[in-house]
């Protein structure tokens, strides 16, 4: 964002006024993606002040490689992971351990298909759009809302997501496929094109190449 930039530059000659529009800009998208990875309005406006802190105090080693969104994004994400780490204590378990289904059970399919006006990530901008995509993703088990807040908000990579949560790649992969269905599901009823919105087809029914249509339908999701 060329205004972040402009204010970034008057924040590093001094000027407190300006780091703090940064703070005004960024505050609720920041909270948005904390309290998705920690549940918890306490750990996430601990997570959002510790990230401001921290970038105030090294934003004279911001070289702006990188938009200061991205990097107040990733300072963020890290505060919030290590609260999430202190509450699980020094001994993480691997949600491998815990269960297998992501591996061996069926991926669900969608019951309404639509294009959406915005992307997800993109909605935490917006108080009231915010507020609906933090309940949709409260309705995801937590290991899947981890995944997708750390792979589709924080835009960690699929092994550095890997690596924070102790689960394999290829696990990363299945259970953002499922986070992003499940959201799709619930936020094209709301964000939708309702003259665009189909009803989804199910997995017995066949596209004519021997594909079955909601096959379809999750390659096309997976290309997102």
């Amino acid at each position: 964002m060329n205004e972040d930039h402009t204010l970034v530059t008057q924040a590093k000659a001094g000027d407190f006024g300006a780091f703090e529009q940064l703070v005004n800009r960024h505050e609720r998208r920041l909270y948005g993606l904390t309290m998705s990875i920690l549940h918890r309005r306490e750990d996430a406006e601990d997570a959002v002040q510790t990230a401001f802190l921290q970038a105030m105090e090294h934003l004279g080693d911001f070289r702006e490689e990188a938009s200061f969104a991205t990097w107040i994004t990733r300072i963020a994400t890290n505060a919030a992971l290590k609260i999430l780490r202190r509450r699980k204590g020094p001994e993480r378990i691997s949600l491998d351990a815990v269960s297998n289904e992501d591996q061996e059970g069926v991926v669900p399919h969608p019951e309404f298909i639509a294009d959406w006006r915005d992307e997800p990530t993109r909605l935490f901008e917006q108080k009231e759009l915010a507020r609906i995509l933090t309940e949709a993703m409260d309705n995801l088990p937590e290991k899947h809302r981890l995944v997708f807040a750390l792979r589709d908000v924080a835009e960690l990579s699929i092994r550095e997501t890997a690596k924070e949560l102790g689960i394999s790649e290829a696990n990363v992969k299945v259970r953002l496929l499922r986070a992003r269905l499940a959201l799709r599901d619930i936020l094209t009823r709301v964000f939708g094109d309702e003259n665009r919105q189909v009803r989804a087809p199910h997995q017995h029914e066949d596209a004519g190449d021997g594909t079955t249509k909601a096959e379809v339908v999750l390659r096309s999701y997976q290309t997102h």
